[in-house]
């Protein structure tokens, strides 16, 4: 199946000043015209689509909402404690060294998690940022506080900037991207 209209739309949902975003336009745009996908596919729970469904999701949610991928927990880490708290998370890389389009430049796709998550602090090389599409998720930077993201809301994370994130009673889709260091050989998870 060709992913031409969701890596577009994906493309859509990038729309700040940031050098990682601008980098994120240009990369789903160059690798739109060879996306494609025939492998397995998951669906999503109900409770991230209803957030995706609700009129303040971003418009392209919908595109994401129809596309057959298979959504499963990330794999950044082996740490036990990363596995477990990874049951409540789904993503899907799109474009990255394990992406449906190889590219070790970037890696960048989809990523929500369910109500009641915890995804606890953590650092990597890489700068990263995440792109609110739908629902509702705390993030934590640096030392500061917990703040409520919504849809629109962008958390960014410069290189080995300490972060987390948390549910409470809503999930949440996101757009996510890693630039620099790409790698998962520097990622650590404190939990």
């Amino acid at each position: 199946m060709r992913l031409k209209s969701l890596f577009l739309a994906v493309a859509d949902i990038l729309d700040g000043d940031l050098d990682i975003e601008r980098f994120g336009v240009e990369q789903f745009i160059l690798a739109s015209d060879v996306a494609f996908y025939d492998g397995e596919t998951s669906q999503l729970k109900q409770s991230i689509l209803n957030e995706m469904a609700k009129p303040d999701a971003h418009p392209s949610c919908a595109i994401i909402a129809e596309t057959p991928l298979m959504w499963q927990p990330p794999t950044t880490s082996t740490d036990p404690a990363y596995i477990s708290d990874s049951v409540k998370k789904v993503h899907v890389e799109l474009i990255g060294p394990d992406g449906i389009v190889k590219s070790n430049k970037i890696r960048a796709g989809l990523y929500g998690m369910y109500p009641g998550a915890n995804y606890g602090i953590r650092t990597h090389p890489a700068e990263e940022i995440f792109i609110m599409c739908a629902g509702e998720v705390y993030w934590r930077r640096g030392d500061g506080d917990y703040d409520l993201h919504k849809p629109g809301e962008k958390s960014y994370h410069q290189s080995m900037l300490p972060h987390a994130t948390k549910t409470t009673d809503k999930s949440f889709m996101s757009v996510f991207i890693w630039a620099g260091d790409v790698s998962t050989a520097g990622y650590k998870y404190s939990g």
